[in-house]
């Protein structure tokens, strides 16, 4: 009954949620094709407060490595300021300091988009139900919002302060890359145009625009979300790299240990009808770093600005511009010292990064503007993680450079001019974000056998071409495992977690190992049934080449997509977690000085748990429990702060479809389970903690399934000896068994 209750409850607040936010017109998404899981939204906010761990919703606000539980992200949004018609300051802001994060027509969330409206997915993967070729990365998000609003479009809800808009219009495109070398960042690409009022031509003068954020970096698998209240937020440290026009925070002395990571926003550059700006091209265009304590406003160096005025101001100067940036001229704090020095000390702050000025912005003018999100792991040098110094730094650095040459495209020596040669796509104008691709991801399928996994995948990646050298270059196949236990030993980090166990490439061709790809192509290429067996597939020659496809006749296919490739893996232990993933990689091409690429690992990814597969009698093959005897804190369960709902323990040899009945000796019955081939984990905690951020990717072997140790009515059961009984659901036979607990 807890369990039907919590999960009503949980339903009726994703209802009550989805209907607020349709009628204004909010619209949420995560990123999910990189490593990144950051919350976006169709009106300019990013990071979701944490409201995900509130309502249940499970959303990440900015999650990284994906999966890892380390948290980045309060909020952010964009500020866009200026001189209206030469003598009002405006100053317009889709996020500010907010203890409860984003709230339709609160103070400071004064960008909304028309009802209707929300975010449009886009996807450059041919395969992808998103697919468009407008597309830029493997996911877009594409919204358009403005600030023109004094009442919350759809609804009688007025914007609270906001009087005086700038009337801009803002088109906005998230651009989210799966390679290997940009999935630890999330372009943010802008198109702000001045709409213009109905009183006059609206003339923007000085404008500055910024990104606001407040970043907290803590691991919730760890410490639960907003626990302790402003003791979970104010551990953070502070800093800006102006070289980069980059702020970043990370965890000063909160979840240390487990949260070793960097996060940042970092401006790429900008462009008006007066060119390309860049304040390393044009000395009178600058950028500016602030910091402030969060929600403590006043017109103090580190005080939030509260008015349009002081807002402004943040957005015109920065304290990089003040002599206690980096001389302690008398600069106060508490520790004292420079104000760089001050930053670097645990507290909990929002910052901006703003740029400007751009000048005489009038009616229909647009100002194209990018900013990047960017994620890093902090390097273990030996020294204390308070110390921040370059060589810990030295990831966040290269990664980014890396975002910053994704962001330059064709402009390769960065002058804001289409010089001879960088053209790649002949439009003659610069592309920005054209990153060389490496082969398709392959699509692949695992089956979980006893102590092995088989893992399957088709052949799509051989057909890929390159958009810069627009040839075809793949060259082979690497097959990756994770070691036993990277899930519940560390914070696990997939990228770094899953190793190379196999290489194969084409065979005489004089590049890369020279393997050959016999070993692992199967006789006959295959797919699979709903019941996941193999079925046999047709192949015919036509015009030159091999086609291959499904009989009509064989109506009961799992899916599609047809395999020509197989990897066992043996030698596993069952009950225990293993990811495993396939990539592609290709020759490069030397004349391009592009090196060879290799398709990213988080594509394809799945987690698998060998164990006994389905059990057809059940009589003669008993169903049994292990580990027996169980001891609290069983080496695969790992550490979390819902601890006693992530224990585990596997019933085994069970049929395809059955119940599993947990009683006391004295046959008071404890809990049932409903087990059968779909089985995803989906019913106990330590699957959400630990598993596949999507259960769909968690691969089970049929005969067996974890059960949490709490009754039904989610209670610790102590230790002592229990009785359990599997019933069959289509034979009726049932058979019983016993555990103990020890604790």
């Amino acid at each position: 009954m807890f369990r039907f209750y919590k999960n009503l409850n949980l339903f009726i607040l994703l209802l009550l949620g989805t209907e607020v936010y349709s009628q204004t017109s909010f619209e949420e998404k995560v990123t999910s094709a990189s490593n990144v899981r950051l919350a976006v939204s169709n009106v300019g906010v990013f990071g979701n407060g944490f409201r995900g761990y509130r309502d249940n919703s499970g959303n990440e606000s900015c999650e990284y490595p994906a999966g890892s539980g380390i948290e980045h992200l309060f909020e952010s949004g964009i500020w866009i300021g200026g001189l209206q018609d030469g003598t009002r300051v405006v100053v317009s802001t889709s996020a500010i300091d907010d203890n409860s994060g984003y709230s339709t027509g609160d103070p400071g969330f004064e960008f909304y988009a028309e009802p209707g409206t929300g975010l449009e997915e886009r996807s450059s993967l041919r395969d992808s139900p998103f697919y468009s070729p407008f597309a830029v990365s493997q996911q877009d998000y594409v919204s358009t919002f403005s600030d023109r609003y004094l009442i919350v479009p759809g609804t009688n809800t007025p914007v609270a302060g906001h009087l005086n808009p700038l009337f801009v219009e803002v088109n906005m495109k998230v651009y989210n890359f799966n390679f290997s070398f940009s999935d630890f960042v999330v372009f943010v690409d802008m198109e702000i145009i001045n709409t213009g009022n109905q009183s006059g031509s609206n003339v923007i003068d000085s404008l500055y625009f910024g990104m606001w954020a407040n970043t907290v970096v803590r691991n919730i698998n760890i410490t639960p979300p907003g626990s302790g209240g402003t003791a979970f937020y104010n551990k953070g440290g502070n800093g800006f790299i102006d070289s980069l026009n980059m702020a970043y925070c990370y965890d000063y002395n909160g979840d240390v240990g487990f949260t070793n990571t960097y996060i940042s926003q970092r401006f790429l550059g900008a462009e008006d009808k007066f060119g390309f700006h860049h304040p390393t091209l044009d000395s009178t265009f600058e950028s500016n770093y602030n910091a402030w304590e969060f929600n403590t406003t006043g017109s103090g160096f580190f005080l939030a600005p509260l008015t349009d005025n002081q807002r402004y101001q943040k957005l015109t100067r920065g304290l990089e511009d003040e002599d206690c940036w980096d001389v302690n001229v008398g600069c106060g704090g508490s520790p004292s010292g420079t104000f760089q020095e001050q930053l670097n000390t645990d507290g909990n702050r929002a910052d901006l990064v703003s740029v400007g000025p751009f000048r005489d912005f009038g009616l229909g003018d647009t100002i194209n503007i990018a900013y990047a999100y960017i994620l890093a792991s902090k390097i273990d040098d030996g020294r204390p993680n308070t110390e921040n110094n370059p060589r810990q730094q030295a990831q966040l650095i290269d990664n980014a450079n890396s975002a910053q040459t994704a962001y330059n495209g064709e402009d390769v020596n960065f002058n804001g001019i289409l010089d001879p040669g960088e053209d790649k796509d002949n439009n003659g104008r610069i592309t920005r974000f054209i990153l060389p691709s490496p082969p398709d991801i392959p699509r692949i399928k695992t089956i979980a056998r006893d102590k092995s996994i088989d893992l399957y995948w088709s052949n799509n990646s051989e057909e890929s071409i390159d958009p810069i050298t627009q040839i075809k270059d793949f060259e082979g196949y690497r097959v990756f495992a994770t070691k036993l236990g990277y899930d519940v030993t560390k914070v696990p980090n997939l990228l770094e977690d899953l190793i190379q166990i196999g290489e194969f490439d084409i065979k005489g061709n004089g590049f890369a190992n020279e393997i050959g790809l016999e070993t692992i192509k199967l006789k006959n290429p295959i797919a699979f049934d709903i019941d996941n067996k193999e079925l046999a597939v047709d192949s015919i020659f036509d015009n030159g080449e091999w086609e291959y496809f499904i009989s009509p006749g064989q109506v009961d296919i799992k899916d599609s997509t047809i395999y020509f490739y197989k990897y066992t893996l043996n030698g596993l232990l069952n009950g225990w977690q293993y990811a495993v993933a396939v990539s592609a990689f290709d020759r490069g091409n030397p004349e391009q000085n592009l090196l060879p690429l290799e398709s990213s690992l988080l594509g394809n990814n799945a987690r698998v748990f060998p164990g006994k597969e389905e059990n057809s009698d059940i009589k003669e093959n008993q169903p049994y429990a292990y580990p027996d005897p169980y001891y609290f804190g069983s080496s695969w369960e790992g550490k979390s702060n819902f601890q006693e709902q992530s224990r585990k323990l596997i019933f085994a040899n069970l049929p395809k479809r059955c119940y599993i009945r947990i009683f006391t000796p004295a046959g008071d019955l404890i809990d049932e389970i409903y087990h059968d081939e779909n089985y995803k984990g989906e019913d106990i905690r330590w699957f959400q903690t630990f598993g596949s951020e999507n259960l769909e990717n968690n691969t089970f072997s049929g005969g067996e399934h974890a059960w949490d140790l709490l009754s039904s009515f989610t209670q610790i059961i102590s230790r002592g000896i229990y009785v359990f009984a599997v019933e069959d659901i289509d034979t009726g036979e049932i058979q019983k068994g016993k555990f103990t607990i020890i604790k």
